[in-house]
């Protein structure tokens, strides 16, 4: 379905889920402030906000970026989030886009508001969402996949994506979680295929997002081609800084670091939700959130937030509905919570739930 009608739906994010107040698991963000070592440098820069931000800035960031993905200058743009890349896609003018989902819906949005057809291609939850080539229109000149996916927290093999490219096709690679992946093992972030793009964001794992920092990688003439109607000084100084900052070698052994830690609380809450009476996680998973089914999962999405913990709603991703919900990975005591939560809900897998608790969960 991509009639004008379910837009409003597509515009979901998990903010809206995650009000002040309540335990979020609905944002995937890892921190709730950025670390101090970046905090002081935002706050040196300060000082620099009385001027427009400098070609020297602009190139200090995309040189550190650069050197990040053995790249050159040329190949990096700084962007105002990853979302600002998705809003200049149809800059590059496709006539037929394909949309790998279930996956992040703001690439769909930025296409069918500018007239461009949009084929969904849908993964099967049977197969574990795996991306299967073959399914993608030949006719695609752009085709737009996440990886790891957000919300199903697949990661498809680097090769099988690559294999996507084609003569006069741009291909575009979401990597917005790939440093929560230990090695960031499948990134394509180095790799000059033709027509690849790359968006890279700092607000996952930084605790960024209300400075919008990240950016793209590909060909000087593709970035080009993509920038052709962008505004003068769309990225502002304390994002140009950021990205210097954390392209650094100190900032990437940090990441490196946290991206092991988050993998091992992944699997950890993945054991105890396992333990869940009719919860079913979806493995394996590579991002720093799970995508559940659960019976009743509106209504069981409504006692977890009277309970004070918020998670996300994926019913608004193509492809999935109210059984599904998205929870980030946070530390083990917040993870706990978030199950103890459930099991107060739904019961424990193997004992008999009672009726009560059922009823509570199955209607609204």
């Amino acid at each position: 379905m991509t009639s004008r009608d379910d837009r409003d739906v597509l515009r979901h994010h998990g903010d809206v889920d995650a009000v002040s107040g309540l335990l979020d698991f609905a944002v995937n963000v890892r921190l709730r402030r950025p670390p101090d070592w970046l905090h002081k440098r935002l706050v040196a820069a300060l000082d620099r906000l009385g001027s427009y931000p400098t070609a020297e800035d602009d190139l200090a960031a995309r040189r550190a970026a650069a050197e990040r993905h053995g790249r050159t200058e040329d190949e990096v743009l700084p962007l105002a989030g990853v979302a600002e890349g998705f809003a200049l896609l149809p800059a590059l003018r496709p006539r037929s886009a394909a949309l790998i989902h279930p996956s992040f819906t703001e690439p769909e949005l930025a296409l069918r508001n500018a007239g461009v057809e949009v084929t969904r291609v849908p993964l099967d939850p049977a197969d574990g969402y795996r991306l299967r080539p073959e399914a993608v229109p030949e006719e695609a000149d752009l085709v737009v996949l996440g990886n790891p996916t957000n919300p199903t927290s697949v990661l498809h093999s680097a090769e099988t994506i690559r294999s996507l490219a084609r003569p006069g096709r741009v291909l575009v690679v979401d990597e917005a979680f790939a440093d929560a992946v230990p090695g960031e093992r499948e990134s394509l972030a180095a790799e000059r295929v033709p027509g690849l793009l790359v968006l890279r964001s700092l607000t996952k794992m930084w605790g960024l997002p209300g400075l919008r920092a990240g950016y793209a990688l590909g060909s000087p003439d593709l970035l080009g081609r993509l920038t052709l109607l962008r505004p003068h000084w769309p990225v502002g100084t304390l994002g140009l800084e950021a990205l210097i900052g954390c392209c650094a070698s100190e900032a990437l052994l940090e990441s490196e670091q946290a991206a092991e830690e988050i993998a091992g609380h992944r699997d950890e809450l993945i054991t105890a939700l396992e333990t869940v009476s009719g919860v079913e996680v979806l493995r394996p998973a590579a991002a720093p959130f799970l995508l559940l089914r659960v019976p009743g999962g509106e209504r069981v999405r409504e006692l977890l937030r009277e309970r004070g913990i918020a998670v996300r709603r994926a019913d608004t991703f193509p492809g999935l509905d109210g059984r599904h919900l998205r929870v980030a990975v946070r530390q083990p005591e917040d993870n706990a919570e978030l199950v103890a939560a459930l099991r107060g809900i739904l019961g424990s897998r193997g004992a008999t739930a009672s009726a009560a608790t059922t009823r509570e969960a199955n209607t609204g």
